[in-house]
C-alpha cells in the first residue's frame, strides 16, 4: 500500500542565502513539490494499472514506470540539495574532510572538480561514495533520472538545472556555483556521510 509522501519544508535559513535569492528558492522549491505530487499521482495509477498489457514499446505500465523513476529522482536529489543549503560554507572537517582529500588530492581539487563538473553537467552533479571503488567521486547526472552508477551513494547534490540559478545569476553559472558552495551546510552534508558507514 503506498503512503502518500509529502513535501518537506525549506530550512528558514535557505531564505536568506547570500548569492541564492528568496525568490529562486521559493520558485525552485515548487518545482520540487511538483515532483512530490506527480510521485504521489504515479504511485496511485499504478496500483490499478493492467499488468497483462505490459509492453516495452508502448504500455501504461511501461509509461508510469519510467516517468516514476524521474518524478522519484526529482524528490531524492532537491531533498538532498535543499537540505545542505543554508549553511556557511568554508570546508568539513574530520573523517569526511580526510576522505574527499584522500580521494581528490585536496579540499580546493575537489571543489574546482566539482565546479567544472556542474559546468559540463546538464541537470546535476552529485558528490557521491562508490561502494565498490571504496572512493568518493563527482558523477553527473544529465536528467533526473540518469544517475549513472550502480552502487554509489551521494551525499552532495549540486543542482545544474538553469532554474536553480537563472532569476539570479542569468547564464552565469559558475557564479551560482560559487555561491553554492558559500551556503553549503556541512553539518547535512556530514550527516549524508555518516549514514555511510564507512
Amino acid at each position: 500500500m503506498w503512503e502518500k509522501l509529502t513535501a518537506k519544508p525549506l530550512k528558514p535559513s535557505t531564505l536568506s542565502m547570500d548569492g541564492i535569492s528568496k525568490k529562486t528558492m521559493e520558485e525552485h522549491y515548487k518545482l520540487y513539490q511538483g515532483y512530490v505530487n506527480k510521485t504521489n499521482e504515479i504511485m496511485e495509477k499504478l496500483g490499478s494499472v493492467d499488468l497483462k498489457t505490459a509492453n516495452q514499446v508502448y504500455s501504461d505500465l511501461r509509461g508510469l514506470k519510467v516517468d516514476l523513476t524521474f518524478a522519484v529522482g526529482g524528490v531524492k536529489n532537491h531533498e538532498i540539495y535543499f537540505e545542505h543549503l543554508g549553511g556557511k560554507g568554508g570546508k568539513p572537517t574530520g573523517k569526511l574532510l580526510m576522505s574527499i582529500e584522500r580521494d581528490f588530492g585536496s579540499f580546493d581539487q575537489w571543489a574546482a572538480d566539482l565546479k567544472a563538473s556542474g559546468i559540463a553537467a546538464r541537470g546535476w552533479v552529485w558528490l557521491a561514495y562508490d561502494r565498490d571503488w571504496k572512493r568518493f567521486f563527482n558523477y553527473i547526472g544529465d536528467a533526473q533520472n540518469t544517475f549513472p552508477v550502480w552502487n554509489a551513494t551521494p551525499v552532495l547534490a549540486l543542482d545544474t538545472y538553469e532554474h536553480a540559478y537563472f532569476i539570479d545569476y542569468a547564464v552565469n553559472r559558475g557564479g551560482y556555483i560559487d555561491a553554492f558552495l558559500k551556503n553549503l551546510d556541512w553539518d547535512a552534508v556530514q550527516k549524508n556521510f555518516d549514514s555511510l558507514n564507512i
